[in-house]
């Protein structure tokens, strides 16, 4: 998945459900009782040019996510 905040466009993967309650992204998106989302081989790039970084983990506020996109890898 590919993330965007104010500061960072963050790739990397998010695991959902196979089927059922909560196997959509507008569903973890959504999730009132979630105030984060798991992000695994996580790279983060800012948008002030600096260098990106990678991360085998990384949690990400549902607050600063301006917009995301499920990317077929």
């Amino acid at each position: 998945m590919l993330f965007e905040t104010a500061r960072h466009t963050i790739r990397g993967t998010v695991t959902l459900p196979r089927e059922g309650y909560r196997s959509r992204i507008s569903d973890m998106l959504n999730a009132w009782e979630r105030s984060f989302v798991s992000i695994t081989d996580a790279t983060v790039r800012p948008h002030d040019g600096g260098e990106p970084t990678r991360h085998t983990f990384l949690a990400l506020a549902r607050s600063h996510i301006v917009y995301a996109v499920g990317l077929k890898e």
